[in-house]
């Protein structure tokens, strides 16, 4: 069956990752999604290299493997939005689409009659999704806003990272632009509210998505924490700062995290590594004892640990029940029997690379499966396409759009 969102088109004119990855989403989902791109350049993240993909020579090509991340399942128009016949374009296919994603600095398309309330007027039921560092409203919605200065303003990295005096102490980033992703996760759960409440009104809306209210919200209980005790939690590494063990412990070869979500999984942990005598011992009975005494339980762990290999360890606690597992890099991630029952590396045709891989959707649907059908496009790939198909455009006015630079 098709998509769930096969009847849905999406214009999107956003850039780089976090707009980009909401708009991969509603394709995934079935949408049909062209994506409004600079006519030679493209989109930021296609310059966003090395690694380039590569050619079916094994050759680098122009296009990052950045860009490949977020921009599966689109259709690439290349339009000079500077250019009146640009911004008419637009307005044309926005009259047409269902959903508009931008992720301009505030104000900046409205110069261009792209605002949302130019927009509304030529289609009332657009749901006209704004990504910005800092949202529509507030003394900062005019900066710009990037990822890692987010997860520094927004407290991701003051939770994140060794503690201060610690080897290696000190605020981190996290390993991949996590502001980004979670503001496109939540621009897409807030498109297809938006579309759920349009079907009962038929009404459009605006919708203002921010990278610092995303980032601040994905710190979750660390928030609850603070507001709870009135003292902002500390960056305590690979620890839990509500439950122990929950931590990874260095074994003969490697390492595994070791996951005790409760006072019983840790009774089958000390079962299944044969060290019951902290089982009942009162400084570790319970959760609350484990985490007011952490650190010599800690020390009293890895002394067990230390005895196997990660392989030994992570068939113990697999038997034994107790969650666990070891810390892979990428490569041993995609040899993961799981990872691959799952089918979680999918292979793309690709006009420039031959197969490219992509990460497949972690959406599953029993009755509307994801389809991978449309690879990442190159630079303004569908653009006589997308204008003939939808705007009725003849040979001539193209031609005559790209003497203007328009196209």
């Amino acid at each position: 069956m098709a998509g769930p969102l096969s009847h849905i088109r999406v214009l999107d004119l956003s850039r780089v990752l976090a707009g980009p990855w909401a708009g991969q989403n509603m394709a995934d989902l079935g949408a049909e999604v062209i994506k409004v791109e600079r006519p030679g350049k493209g989109d930021d993240s296609r310059a966003f290299g090395p690694p380039w993909v590569k050619d079916k020579e094994g050759k680098d090509s122009t296009d990052s493997a950045y860009f490949t991340a977020a921009n599966r399942g689109k259709k690439s128009v290349s339009l000079n939005i500077s250019k009146p016949g640009g911004q008419q374009i637009v307005r044309d296919l926005a009259r047409i689409s269902d959903v508009l994603i931008e992720n301009y600095k505030f104000g900046d398309l409205a110069r261009y009659g792209l605002g949302y309330d130019d927009l509304k007027v030529v289609n009332p039921r657009l749901i006209y999704c704004s990504v910005t560092g800092f949202g529509q409203t507030g003394p900062f919605r005019e900066h710009p806003g990037y990822d890692f200065m987010v997860q520094g303003m927004g407290g991701m990295m003051s939770v994140t990272g060794e503690p201060d005096g610690a080897p290696g102490g000190g605020p981190q980033r996290a390993g991949v632009p996590v502001a980004d992703i979670i503001t496109g996760m939540y621009a897409s759960i807030a498109i297809c509210a938006a579309l759920a409440h349009r079907a009962e009104t038929g009404i459009g809306q605006h919708l203002d998505l921010a990278l610092l209210d995303s980032q601040i919200a994905l710190l979750s209980y660390q928030n609850t924490n603070y507001f709870s005790t009135g003292v902002p939690p500390k960056r305590i590494g690979n620890l839990h700062p509500n439950i122990v063990p929950y931590q990874p412990f260095k074994t003969s070869d490697g390492d595994v995290i070791l996951a005790c979500g409760n006072d019983n999984l840790y009774r089958k942990f000390c079962e299944a590594a044969g060290c019951t005598q902290y089982i009942e011992d009162p400084r570790f009975a319970t959760n609350g004892k484990r985490v007011e005494n952490r650190t010599e339980l800690t020390r009293l762990l890895q002394e067990v640990f230390s005895r196997r290999t990660t392989r030994e360890w992570v068939e113990v606690l697999e038997a034994a029940g107790v969650a666990n597992g070891p810390i892979n890099n990428l490569a041993q991630v995609y040899e993961e029997p799981q990872v691959k029952a799952r089918g979680i590396r999918v292979e793309m045709d690709h006009p420039v690379a031959g197969k490219l891989s992509t990460v497949a959707s972690p959406m599953r649907f029993s009755a509307t499966p994801v389809e991978y059908k449309v690879p990442p496009p190159l630079v303004g790939e569908h653009t006589e396409e997308i204008l003939r198909r939808l705007l009725g455009k003849s040979d001539a006015e193209i031609a005559a759009l790209r003497s203007t630079g328009t196209l």
